[in-house]
């Protein structure tokens, strides 16, 4: 389960990075849309699916609040993913 919430986390934070910086200035510079529906769309479920596995991993692995709070958190940001993938779930 810890692999699978490895990858989700790597692929949300590049999901993220593709929505902030190529998708909505497309939108809004362009003023084609199409990016941001398709990629926001892939976004949103795996921001979902994040979550849920957190919740799920916090349980299982017995994590503590804190920790399952600020991993939570920091798919809110770009970069946090990979921040959380480096320093919490690296040598896990």
């Amino acid at each position: 389960m810890l692999k699978i919430f490895k990858i989700t986390a790597i692929v949300e934070g590049i999901s993220a990075l593709l929505l902030f910086f190529f998708a909505m200035p497309m939108k809004y510079i362009f003023n084609d849309p199409i990016y941001v529906k398709h990629i926001g769309m892939a976004h949103g479920v795996l921001f979902t699916a994040y979550i849920i596995l957190a919740t799920i991993l916090k349980f299982s692995e017995k994590w503590n609040f804190k920790k399952y709070f600020i991993i939570c958190i920091a798919s809110i940001p770009p970069f946090g993913t990979f921040y959380i993938e480096k320093k919490y779930l690296r040598n896990v």
